[in-house]
């Protein structure tokens, strides 16, 4: 009977101790503990009644606001560097401990979509080094806000990095757009936040609206128009006036006050058109010019193809190499040698399509496309028609 008491209460320990063995935590875990003793630079930690844990020396180092000031009785998270010291005692450290909370943090902030503040700490040519908690992240170029975003013509990466060094040691409102603590990644944007903020207020606008702003940016493509409540719109260099223009700094320029028609909204992007608000001047064109007018325009544009001829204010035409010249143009020089920009000729129209916007046009003089085809036609029906009485002679003669 006492054997089988004892064989019971061994069993009995070895389920105890090996439940016992089971629960302490291993190297690399993170636990939680109370704090009972914080003394001579260390703070030691009783780990859910099982054992004691310690922090001492370079593993005190505070990674986050959670490991300041803390006193006894407080509960806090540590990670595992030892199971047991030469004193006995779990070794513990809040540095690894602290990594592991914000990168934790970092990936909740960026499920929720919570917007943070972020301090910039230096630059290069690609983008942003960023100050996030305790952490460090990158924003690219392409994720800042329209306010920020170096807008400089032709992409001068020397220019560009002289805009975003002077941003460094602001403080801009972000999210997190990618989270990677096993490579340390951590990418930012501000272009979220100002999406989001946008969306907000554009609530109160519809396609067909007309809006009031100021051109607060000119690029190769178009016009940058802000207006509202911090909103900004684009004008494509096609929407900036019915004419075509080589560059918008032709029609606009910035600091110009002017009215716009939203055209387009997608998400948070915003598409504007300013000539849409002046009637098509390409609707009456009819009224004005006819095929076979002749009319004097002023050359505004010499190209490879031909030249561009303003007739007035709205109506432009081309005229092709083709129509300048009886003998056939090659050379684009001399073509710039022949006509003048700013200097008017007289032309002939010989085609206008308004659907189009296009209206073509003919150096005065000039026989021209048409002209050529017609006599070449001609030519060959004279010669066809030399040609059979050439024929019937010949079957004449033989006949007699």
């Amino acid at each position: 009977m006492k054997d089988d008491i004892k064989k019971d209460d061994k069993q009995a320990f070895a389920v105890l101790f090996k439940d016992f063995v089971t629960k302490i935590p291993k190297v690399g875990d993170l636990v939680k503990g109370k704090v009972i003793s914080c003394t001579n630079g260390e703070v030691r930690l009783d780990i859910n009644g099982l054992t004691t844990g310690v922090v001492r020396g370079k593993e005190m180092f505070a990674e986050s606001r959670e490991f300041a000031n803390l006193k006894i009785g407080d509960e806090v998270e540590a990670t595992v560097m030892e199971q047991e010291n030469e004193n006995g005692e779990m070794e513990l450290s809040f540095r690894v401990a602290g990594h592991q909370l914000v990168w934790e943090r970092a990936r909740t902030w960026m499920k929720d979509g919570i917007t943070i503040p972020a301090k910039i700490i230096d630059a290069n040519k690609g983008g942003l080094m960023m100050q996030v908690d305790a952490l460090m992240g990158f924003m690219p170029v392409s994720q800042l806000s329209p306010e920020h975003y170096p807008r400089v013509p032709g992409g001068d990466k020397n220019r560009i990095l002289e805009h975003l060094k002077g941003l460094v040691g602001k403080e801009l409102q972000v999210k997190l757009i990618d989270v990677g603590e096993k490579d340390d990644k951590l990418i930012v944007s501000e272009k979220e936040v100002w999406e989001d903020e946008q969306k907000a207020v554009l609530d109160s606008y519809k396609v067909g609206d007309t809006v009031e702003g100021e051109v607060s940016a000119l690029t190769s493509f178009g016009a940058f128009i802000k207006f509202g409540e911090g909103l900004e719109g684009l004008v494509h260099i096609s929407e900036i006036v019915w004419q075509r223009i080589d560059h918008p700094k032709d029609a606009l320029k910035v600091g110009q006050n002017v009215k716009a028609q939203i055209i387009d909204l997608n998400k948070s992007k915003i598409y504007l058109s300013i000539k849409r608000l002046v009637d098509d001047p390409w609707k009456k064109v009819k009224d004005t010019y006819k095929i076979g007018q002749i009319v004097e325009g002023e050359v505004h544009k010499v190209e490879p193809f031909g030249l561009m001829v303003k007739l007035d204010n709205d109506i432009h035409g081309l005229a092709h190499v083709s129509e300048l010249s009886d003998e056939p143009i090659t050379d684009v020089k001399k073509l710039a040698e022949k006509f003048t920009i700013g200097q008017a000729y007289k032309f002939e129209i010989v085609s206008i399509e308004p659907s189009e916007h296009r209206l073509g046009l003919k150096l005065e003089g000039v026989k021209g496309k048409a002209k050529r085809k017609e006599s070449k036609k001609d030519e060959t029906s004279e010669e066809k028609t030399e040609e059979v009485k050439e024929e019937k002679k010949e079957e004449e003669v033989k006949a007699e």
